[in-house]
């Protein structure tokens, strides 16, 4: 047999064996998460997905499978059990790390998310249902999304594919065909086809190694409330303004960073640090735990004019969400 056909089954061959390998190279390290007294009765029982990056036990997983859950059992692909413990977990990237008290464990490779191509096969390996070790494949749709998480935060450079997912996949890897992780999948969008998210590898490594560290992210806060509100094209120009939109205060906790600054409610913010602010999510990304601590300048617009003040984030307490 000669010709096109034998050249598309040679393609579709190709096409397997790339899966194939990927699968191979990966898969010891992923592994199904079982988790009890989860919710807010800690009634509920609940699955998703991990994998092993650390041969002493450490397993990334989604902060939404993990988090509130009283016991955390971890199965490895060879069918080994483990007790496992949350480590720490971060609901802005959804991301969690948890560990299992075991050395010398298969761990991933970890890849580099900022490389890969629109277009490129990549492999989805999961959990999904209860059905353990699945796999599906499929394209990188695109790069750079961003997508709201449960915390109100946007999770930025999220990965978009059209590799299956289906719920337990959540906290599994996203791998490319050489066997290395570049996501850690996270969501789906409910009643569509095709749409499926993952977290970039390159932001999992920023997180990781501090929930290891601290048990959670540190993130500045400067106590407003806020909202997007947009500038009329020519008073964006007369002020100077880098955006033509900027965040509304519409409130500011009393004895906050934002107070003393002199921040007040119906001042537009448009600068953070020589940043220029147009979103409440422009805001988010300036406070960073770098950012804790140290003298701010902020702009703001006062009644037609522009302010200049000085403000220093600190860390929220443990009950506020800003």
């Amino acid at each position: 047999m000669n010709g096109p056909i034998q050249s598309d089954i040679e393609l579709l061959d190709a096409y397997s064996q790339a899966v194939v390998e990927g699968v191979d190279k990966a898969s010891p390290a992923v592994v199904h998460i079982q988790v009890s007294g989860h919710g807010r009765r800690g009634e509920g029982n609940g699955s998703g997905s991990g994998f092993v990056f650390a041969p002493d036990g450490f397993i990334l997983t989604n902060s939404h499978v993990v988090r509130g859950a009283s016991r955390v059992e971890a199965t490895l692909t060879d069918g080994r059990r483990f007790q496992a413990e949350l480590v720490g977990d971060d609901p802005d990237t959804d991301l969690a790390v948890v560990r299992v008290h075991e050395m010398g464990l298969p761990t991933a490779r970890l890849g580099n998310s900022e490389s890969i191509r629109v277009g490129q096969l990549v492999i989805a390996i999961g959990n999904p249902l209860g059905f353990q070790c699945t796999v599906t494949a499929g394209v990188v749709s695109a790069v750079g999304r961003s997508l709201r998480s449960q915390s109100g935060r946007l999770i930025d450079n999220v990965i978009q594919t059209d590799a299956a997912l289906n719920p337990g996949n959540s906290g599994g890897p996203l791998v490319t065909t050489h066997g290395e992780v570049i996501g850690v999948n996270t969501a789906i969008i409910l009643g569509a086809q095709g749409l499926c998210f993952s977290t970039p590898i390159n932001t999992a490594q920023y997180v990781a190694p501090r929930l290891i560290r601290d048990g959670r992210i540190r993130r500045g806060w400067l106590g407003i409330g806020g909202q997007n509100m947009k500038v009329p094209p020519h008073a964006a120009h007369v002020l100077g303004l880098g955006a033509e939109s900027g965040v509304l205060i519409i409130s500011v906790e009393p004895d906050s960073p934002a107070e003393r600054a002199g921040l007040q409610v119906r001042d537009l913010l448009v600068e953070f640090d020589g940043k220029t602010i147009s979103s409440i999510d422009d805001l988010h990304r300036q406070l960073t735990d770098e950012r804790i601590g140290r003298s701010a300048e902020l702009v703001v617009i006062r009644h037609s004019a522009r302010v200049g003040l000085r403000a220093v984030p600190r860390e929220p307490a443990a009950e506020l969400r800003n």
